[in-house]
């Protein structure tokens, strides 16, 4: 009998996966970077997403990682974009729907 992994452990892993891929945004842009390779404009606790047509750069706690709405929209940006390009993180959806989803999260 197999054993089936707890859907808890997989969000856990994909977390990881998310947060690790942030904190490694391509060094090609114009962001400046500490020693650790970590942009030195986003706080600890915090990370990068870009958003909408114009890929706007935004800095959202961590803590979102946890609600079912932004879950929602990293898994669109998972099947869209994948995590595995040098933009950093994007989230497919129009800026205003964003600012509004974080609105309501904060």
């Amino acid at each position: 009998m197999a054993v089936k992994r707890s859907s808890k452990l997989t969000q856990t892993a994909m977390l990881k996966q998310i947060i690790k891929k942030c904190s490694s945004l391509a060094k090609k842009q114009w962001y400046e970077y500490d020693e650790d390779g970590l942009p030195v404009d986003v706080p600890k606790g915090h990370f990068a997403v870009y958003v909408g047509e114009k890929r706007s750069r935004y800095i959202v706690p961590i803590s979102f990682l946890a609600h079912p709405k932004f879950k929602g929209l990293l898994q669109k940006a998972e099947e869209e974009f994948g995590f595995n390009h040098d933009m950093g993180l994007t989230i497919p959806c129009e800026e205003d729907v964003f600012l509004s989803l974080t609105s309501m999260i904060r």
